[in-house]
């Protein structure tokens, strides 16, 4: 049976633009970055670092508008912030070449950032997440209810959030208070739930295709690994699928009773398939 890890303290650091953002960083050796998506936060990986860093030095960000980082209301949470966030993170702490593990909006923002920004990532791990521009239609109504203030407060409060968490797992008895609460906590002003609300909606559809168009051009080593039973991102499999085509050598391995949180439902699994994944000789 899985116990729950401690999660490893938060450390903030200022970029050069005083941008503020927070991290989770265990073990050592070569670099990983872990990037979470929407709602969460670097406390998503609490339990699948401790394997990965058995090998490597992991470290989970908290992207801007999530967890500990700075959450101005007032920015365009769209590609270009979160480059220039990756761009000041990496250089600050001396991480290049990174390997690098995405999840749900983690997923385009990487991956935009990655192709742009070609021998910066090493190895790449794609779990549940989105990369094309043909959106599902349960994702553009998710979207939509986000960019509208008549609907916004209800998913971004206490109770918004913990339904999205418990829509996001396979059985929700998986998902304690505790960790509902921790997901919540971040998010406890109007300001810092206004900018969670601008996170999920402002990543531009033209970024998308750029990612559509460039995704062959990505030659590094990939890793796929998600859970089937994705209610948040219901098209998941063909998404997979679609990544497969275009990137023939990519791994993919399924989680049949996993749902879209799969570092909340089978993090022993998942931390030894990144860890065997990122621990491999450089070819």
């Amino acid at each position: 049976m899985h116990t729950t890890a401690t999660a490893p303290p938060l450390t903030t650091i200022t970029l050069d633009d005083g941008m503020t953002l927070a991290y989770r960083e265990l073990g050592s050796g070569p670099p990983v970055l872990l990037l979470h998506g929407w709602p969460t936060s670097s406390y998503l990986w609490r339990d699948v670092m401790p394997a990965i860093a058995r090998r490597n030095c992991v470290i989970a960000l908290d992207l801007p508008g999530f967890g500990g980082s700075d959450k101005p209301a007032d920015v365009r949470y769209n590609f270009d912030l979160y480059a220039r966030a990756l761009d000041g993170f990496l250089d600050r702490l001396e991480m290049d070449p990174v390997d690098v593990a995405v999840h749900d909006i983690g997923g385009p923002i990487a991956v935009h950032w990655a192709l742009r920004n070609p021998g910066r990532v090493r190895r790449l791990a794609l779990l549940n997440t989105l990369l094309y521009p043909e959106f599902h239609p349960e994702v553009m109504e998710f979207a939509t209810g986000l960019a509208k203030p008549d609907t916004r407060d209800g998913m971004v409060s206490p109770e918004g959030l913990g339904g999205i968490m418990r829509l996001g797992v396979a059985d929700p008895a998986r998902l304690s208070d505790e960790v509902i609460a921790e997901v919540c906590r971040p998010f406890a002003d109007p300001d810092a739930r206004l900018a969670l609300a601008r996170a999920g909606f402002n990543l531009s559809v033209r970024g998308f295709a750029e990612i559509s168009e460039r995704l062959p051009e990505l030659d590094v080593p990939v890793r796929i690994i998600y859970g089937e039973r994705d209610r948040v991102l219901p098209d998941v499999a063909d998404t997979m699928a679609r990544v497969r085509r275009a990137l023939p050598h990519a791994e993919v391995t399924t989680l049949p009773d996993c749902g879209h949180f799969i570092q909340e439902e089978a993090p022993d699994r998942v931390g030894e398939l990144l860890a065997d994944f990122f621990s491999r000789p450089n070819s």
